[in-house]
Formats: C-alpha cells, sequence, structure tokens
C-alpha cells in the first residue's frame, strides 16, 4: 500500500508521559557480553505486554526519539539506547563497529530486559540497517517476539553508491570521499570541533533536512553528533557501505511493517526506501513531499502516528495471545 502524505506538522510535548521518564535506577546502563556498558532509557509499565524499542542512526543518539515516545500510548512500555560508540554508551573498540556488532548488541538487550512479550521496532538510518541485521543473525527472535517494524529514512544496500543528491561527476565523487571522512574521523580527538552547534547547522541543514526544518531541530541533531565518539562513528562508515541485507528482510514478510522516506533525502535516498518495501509486499510504503534524512524532526506528527498505528496491532495481537 504506498500513501503520500503533503501535511507538515510538528508535535509538541506533552506532560502526560514525565513521570515515566525517571531513570529506574540502575536499568539505566547495561553492558554487554564484551564489557561495553550501553546507556539505556526505559520508561512506561514494566508489565506492558507490548514493548517499543527505538534504534537511533549513526551520529545520533536516543534523544532523537523524544517526541515519538511522547506520542506513544501510556500502556506501552519504551526502551531507547545509545549505540556503542554514540551518545552516552561507551565507545565501539576496533573491530566491535560493524552492523553485525550492533545487532547482537541490540539482541542482548531485549534478552535481558524485555524476555517476554510483543516488540515493535522502529529504527533509523543506521538503526534500520541494525534491524535488518538482526533479522538476518537472529530469525528466532523475531519471529517469535517482533508484533510490527517501522522503517524510518534507512537503506537494505547499495550505499557505496549514494550521490548526496548531487548531480554528474561531483555526485559519482560521493564515495570516493569516505575513506578521507573515514580517516579524518578516526583520528580526530573529541571536542575538537566548535562547540558551538550554530557553526555547523547549515552543513547539517543542507545534509540530512529537507524544506523548512526547524533551527532547534537542526542544533538538537549537531548536538547529538558532537557527542558521538568520532572514532567509532568513522569506523560505521565501512560497515553502512557494505550493508546488504535485502535477502534478510525476508525474515519481516508476514509483519506489520511501514516505510516511510522523504523525497530530499540525500542519505537514504527514496529508490532506497523502494528497494525495502519491494521486498515486504504487505508493508505501507510512506513518501513524505519536502522531508530530508530527519522525519522524526521534520515529520513528526505523522511519523507518530504511524508507529502509533503499529503499536495498536501489537496490544490487539497480544490481548489475544
Amino acid at each position: 500500500m504506498v500513501s503520500i502524505v503533503e501535511q507538515r506538522g510538528s508535535m509538541r510535548p506533552t506532560a502526560r508521559r514525565e513521570a515515566a521518564e525517571a531513570e529506574r535506577g540502575d536499568n539505566s546502563r547495561f553492558m554487554t557480553r564484551d564489557g561495553t556498558t550501553l546507556l539505556v532509557r526505559d520508561t512506561g509499565p514494566a508489565d506492558s505486554g507490548v514493548t517499543v524499542l527505538f534504534v537511533h542512526g549513526w551520529t545520533q543518539d536516543h534523544t532523537c526519539w523524544d517526541v515519538s515516545v511522547d506520542a506513544l500510548p501510556t500502556n506501552v512500555r519504551v526502551l531507547r539506547y545509545d549505540h556503542r560508540g554514540h551518545g552516552g554508551s561507551d565507545p565501539a573498540l576496533a573491530g566491535t563497529r560493524t552492523l553485525e556488532q550492533l545487532a547482537d548488541d541490540l539482541a542482548e538487550l531485549i534478552a535481558d530486559r524485555v524476555p517476554e512479550g510483543k516488540i515493535v521496532l522502529v529504527g533509523h538510518s543506521m538503526g534500520g540497517m541494525t534491524l535488518m541485521a538482526m533479522a538476518e543473525r537472529h530469525p528466532g527472535l523475531v519471529d517469535s517476539r517482533v508484533a510490527g517494524v517501522a522503517f524510518v529514512a534507512t537503506s537494505s544496500g547499495n550505499m557505496h553508491r549514494i550521490s548526496l543528491g548531487l548531480k554528474g561527476a561531483l555526485g559519482r565523487s560521493v564515495p570516493r570521499v569516505e575513506p578521507i571522512l573515514r580517516s579524518l574521523l578516526q583520528r580526530r580527538k573529541k571536542g575538537t570541533l566548535p562547540g558551538n552547534p550554530r557553526v555547523l547547522s547549515p552543513a547539517a541543514r543542507w545534509l540530512v533536512f529537507g524544506k523548512k526544518a526547524k533551527q532547534a531541530h537542526v542544533l538538537a541533531t549537531v548536538r547529538q553528533s558532537l557527542a558521538a565518539h568520532p572514532a567509532s562513528v568513522g569506523g560505521y562508515l565501512d560497515a553502512i557501505f557494505a550493508h546488504d541485507r535485502r535477502v534478510a528482510l525476508g525474515a519481516l514478510r508476514d509483519k506489520p511493517t511501514v516505510v516511510m522516506v522523504g523525497d530530499r533525502d540525500r542519505l537514504c535516498p527514496v529508490e532506497h526506501a523502494r528497494a525495502i518495501a519491494d521486498e515486504l509486499p504487505a508493508t505501507d510504503f510512506v513518501l513524505y513531499p519536502g522531508a530530508g534524512h530527519m522525519l522524526m524532526y521534520e515529520r513528526a506528527v505523522e511519523v507518530n502516528s504511524r508507529i502509533v498505528a503499529l503499536v495498536g496491532k501489537a496490544l490487539d495481537a497480544s490481548v489475544a495471545g
């Protein structure tokens, strides 16, 4: 099913989940099997039959989902976390800067924190790629527990061919810049870029936002990027460029899914979203005119309504089960 959404909206924060936003004691940290500590935010009723698990993208952190959390029904549990090398989590050591490792981290977190009940997965950009890698590496977990998946501005492969929307020779040269960018990031020390996010906001606005982006959202995106560990995020570039998981999507064919993309997305353009939808014939494919890569900010109302619809289906399945 294909729909095109024209409305431009932004979510105004409400206070109805404020009490649940407090950390649950020592549950704010999770240690993976290799000793890497991840920052986790666990809110909502612990005994809910449905847990929504948000997975953020490259150079971002769990706070990119703030307005989405606020839009959810109060009777569902919500888990957000920072990937290794991002936000408040430990750096990703050499050899662990892979989508396979991120998928295993997610599977470990689910096994430890959500051993029972239905799960709705929401992944943005590299977060969506992580969900695909988990479907590939942990198909039993996905088959038995996942009740819905939202792919937000992401890709199942061919990231080594992106042009950032640039034309001709300039666009074809973009992949050749990747080794240079990776090297610069891996050598840069944290905090060596300008401390004022406004200095970097014009570049961020061009790269990951579409028309009429709010400055507060651009600045939030830059702040998250500045908090990421440079060597870690630099290392993930190789993994993103090598990502090829269209076949892995087969594990999700029977799951309620939605694929969302903006027609001005320079990083994961429309054809990448269509490739995902082609592997999931029953999915809802939603195109947002004028929007870029940061859909959870640019089209908050519309994106959240799609997530809430998935959660509603999972709640119904939880009651029926």
